[in-house]
This record gives structure tokens, C-alpha cells and sequence, in this order.
């Protein structure tokens, strides 16, 4: 199992925006981390002292980052992790109103539908105690600047 101090060094979030705890397992399509920040009164995702329940598109795409840079091979150390970008998030469906008011902790997974070297289309879901809270589908774009060079 991969620990919050890898995932850390392999995506761009840092400090409390990196949102997981650990990756339980993956694959060449897919992910599954876990998380406990949600609990954590000082999550910079909350407002007004909650932390709604469409946040669970962050872990999502963190899972989704940390799938990338496993896919990538990238485990040398001091190496710039690749930034990729949520492009739309589609299809979300919400099951619960907030994510702060459960103990324990959240299971984010992510899997790869289709893609190719920069653009990826994934479906994600969030759960906790086998109960799904959000799922829905993104996509992401690994190289913005190679999309004005793919146009004629």
C-alpha cells in the first residue's frame, strides 16, 4: 500500500490539499485510495464548518492524479509530478448532503474508460461503509498547451 507521504510526492497537491490517505489497490484502468481528511476541521475544502458532499469531486480527481502518476512509472525521487487538468465532470450524481459528518474513512476510486497519451476520460465514485456518496464521470487533459497544437 502506497502512503500519504508517496501520493504527496507524486501529485502536485501538497500540505492539507492533499487529500488522501493511502492507495489500497490499483490497476492499469483502476484505483482505490482511501481518506480520513475529510473529518478534519481544518480541510481547506469546507465552508461555513462543512464540507458538502460535491467536494468528493477533489478526491476523485486526486485519486485520478495518483493513478496517472503510477501509470507513468515516474518513482524517481525529485522529479516534478505531471499536472493534469479536470476538464468537465459529468453525470454526478449526490447521495448525501455532507462528508464531515462521517467517521472513518471514505473509499475513492477511479476508472480509466478510454483515452490516449493526453486526454483521459474516467468514471469516479466516492463511498463509506459500502454506501455510495457521489459518483460521476471527468475528464481530464494532461497537456493543455497540446490541444491548440492538435487544432488546424
Amino acid at each position: 500500500m502506497l502512503d500519504r507521504a508517496w501520493i504527496a510526492a507524486h501529485i502536485p497537491h501538497q500540505g492539507s490539499m492533499c487529500l488522501l490517505d493511502a492507495v489500497r489497490e490499483w490497476s492499469g484502468e483502476a484505483i482505490t485510495c482511501t481518506a480520513s481528511s475529510h473529518t478534519d476541521p481544518a480541510n481547506p475544502l469546507r465552508a461555513d464548518g462543512r464540507l458538502g458532499a460535491a467536494n468528493g469531486i477533489e478526491y476523485a480527481a486526486q485519486a485520478m492524479a495518483i493513478h496517472g502518476a503510477l501509470l507513468a512509472g515516474d518513482g524517481s525521487e525529485g522529479s516534478q509530478p505531471r499536472q493534469g487538468y479536470l476538464t468537465s465532470v459529468r453525470g454526478v450524481t449526490l447521495h448525501a448532503a455532507r462528508l464531515d459528518d462521517l467517521p472513518g474513512e471514505l473509499t475513492v476510486r477511479a476508472e480509466r474508460l478510454s483515452g490516449d497519451a493526453n486526454n483521459i476520460l474516467y468514471q469516479f465514485s466516492v463511498s463509506h461503509a459500502d454506501r455510495c456518496l457521489l459518483a460521476g464521470r471527468a475528464a481530464v487533459v494532461l497537456d493543455a498547451s497540446a490541444l491548440n497544437k492538435e487544432q488546424p
